[in-house]
């Protein structure tokens, strides 16, 4: 008998999952097609995903700490700091600023600016190769940067550093942008990009400016190998003639006005950063450790693992690219690897080696994280050597082997202790939870000393870590830094504030490093008022001690 008909049709068990496995093939494959498409906005958002994971895992340390406490003051107290520390930082603390009021303040809100800043420089890194040597240059250009040490502690720092490497990126290409567009006669509104994002550059980073001081040998090392190229093909029996150059008097009028127009207007700022250069005084001069800055440091994390093979490819891919150019008739490939050389080693070269002879000369200008600004010329150098590679399965292995060797450094900067091994974290974990075994005690603090940083005191870590120390009464404090345009509070003389504010606190917390401790001096003060120390904790550099009045 047939079962009676009810006007539905009947599919059999099996038959009836094939549109869900069929779904999600379609939807897995549909993914892989936009991902392949736009290598840039993948790239980018795979960057934001590893850079932002775990970020708020290690300790804030010094640097970050003035990051906070400069967006945190008053728009009129930023002003008058800017005036006597930091301008250098001045358009960065004002952005914060911004982010803070919309987002307030964790440590991970202050560093998440940084990783979407790694995110659009690894995009831009992308279209910066595609431009100049195609999907295949562009792509491999964004894993590399995407796996470069120092792009990763740039992702989880709160300082300026991941968004001067886009800034960067960002001024490379609008320039590439308009000389190339300069042969079509419609340029100038990308000429006047170019002057602008220059001064925004040098706005949010002085040491921007070598970033068009390398165009500017770029545009010039293009002109005479041009010009070179085109005798070759003239004397060159059989030879071809070269196509229209990249660079003609036209195109270096109109960068020379861009970028002219962007000194004059910048130069005021320059001026008012120059004179704070005491700020830099703590950096070193030339010495035997500088080698190995620029080595190791700077790009790749102090891991010679990774600097030797990165600086190898390096010097594979420039090396290569020059000789093969140097062909009586070379392909099209290998002319727009040599051009990836013309615009990416400048870049590299550049920058490091400025700041070097200005330290060699008494200014102390380098430091290895000021370098940051070369991190994407140097991908493109070490992608220029690994595409030479074929097949693809063949460069697929030799990048998956990179990303093996980047392994511990992605590791390492997610670590408690990763930020120059600081440990405030830890110490303001240790007070929260003793004060909250006693949620009635009426409490105080007093902040000594911070390791290797005189001017400062450990109110940097109540900075960094407010909710651990609210509701204690700061008993030392005697010139408050935001009246005064400076970073940090300064005690008072310990004899004559301390007493004065104890009142009916019973409980007083002193907060300090290992060096330059006024620890002993407080003991003695709270001893005459009946206070005995209780508890004492170490961790790293950070010393704790708890008194409790008898």
């Amino acid at each position: 008998m047939s079962s009676p008909r009810t006007g539905s049709i009947g599919v059999p068990h099996a038959v009836r999952h094939v549109p869900v496995r069929a779904g999600v093939r379609g939807a897995v494959s549909a993914a892989a097609t936009t991902a392949v498409r736009t290598p840039e906005l993948t790239i980018g958002a795979l960057g934001v995903v590893i850079a932002a994971a775990f970020s708020w895992v290690p300790s804030l340390w010094y640097d970050e700490a003035a990051t906070v406490t400069s967006a945190q003051r008053s728009w009129p107290q930023l002003w008058a700091e800017l005036h006597t520390v930091d301008a250098v930082h001045g358009l960065y603390y004002a952005l914060m600023h911004a982010w803070f009021w919309l987002v307030g303040y964790t440590p991970f809100t202050l560093r998440l600016p940084s990783a979407l800043a790694i995110g659009v420089a690894a995009a831009l890194v992308v279209a910066l190769g595609r431009r100049l040597g195609r999907r295949r240059l562009g792509i491999t250009a964004g894993i590399v940067f995407l796996l470069l040490p120092r792009v990763q502690w740039a992702g989880t720092e709160g300082r300026p550093y991941a968004t001067i490497t886009t800034l960067s990126v960002a001024l490379t290409l609008v320039g590439m942008t308009a000389l190339r567009r300069t042969r079509h006669g419609r340029a100038t509104g990308w000429w006047i990009a170019y002057a602008v994002l220059a001064v925004v550059a040098v706005a949010f980073n002085v040491y921007l400016s070598l970033a068009v001081v390398a165009h500017a040998v770029a545009l010039v090392w293009t002109l005479l190998a041009e010009r070179h190229a085109l005798r070759q093909a003239t004397v060159s029996r059989g030879g071809r003639t070269p196509g229209a150059p990249l660079v003609t008097r036209r195109v270096l009028v109109r960068w020379a006005a861009a970028a002219g127009t962007a000194a004059v207007v910048a130069a005021p700022f320059v001026l008012v950063v120059s004179s704070q250069a005491k700020q830099v005084g703590w950096i070193k001069g030339i010495s035997t450790s500088t080698f190995g800055q620029v080595f190791s440091t700077a790009w790749f994390g102090a891991s010679a693992l990774y600097a030797a093979p990165a600086w190898a490819l390096m010097v594979l891919g420039v090396v290569t690219a020059l000789m093969q150019v140097r062909h009586r008739l070379p392909a099209a490939r290998a002319v727009l690897r040599a051009q990836a050389v013309r615009v990416a080693l400048p870049l590299v070269v550049v920058p490091t080696t400025v700041l070097l002879v200005a330290t060699a000369l008494g200014e102390r200008l380098y430091s290895p994280k000021y370098a940051t600004l070369s991190l994407p010329a140097v991908a493109l150098l070490v992608a220029l050597a690994l595409t030479m590679i074929r097949p693809r399965a063949v460069l697929a292995a030799a990048v998956a082997a990179l990303v093996v060797v980047s392994v511990p450094t992605a590791v390492s900067v997610k670590q408690p202790e990763a930020k120059a091994e600081s440990t405030w974290a830890q110490a303001a974990s240790i007070i929260s939870a003793e004060r909250a075994a006693r949620p009635r005690a009426n409490e105080g603090v007093v902040f000594g000393s911070v390791y290797r940083h005189p001017t400062a005191t450990a109110e940097i870590i109540k900075v960094s870590y407010p909710e651990a120390f609210a509701g204690l009464t700061d008993l030392a404090v005697g010139t408050d830094g935001s009246d005064q345009g400076v970073l940090w509070n300064r005690n008072g003389d310990l004899a004559s504030t301390v007493p004065a504010r104890l009142g009916d606190i019973d409980t007083v917390w002193y907060v300090g490093g290992t060096s330059r401790t006024i620890r002993p001096e407080l003991k003695a003060v709270l001893a005459e008022r009946g206070f005995r120390p209780v508890h004492n904790w170490q961790t790293g550099k950070v010393i704790m001690t708890e008194f409790v009045r008898s």
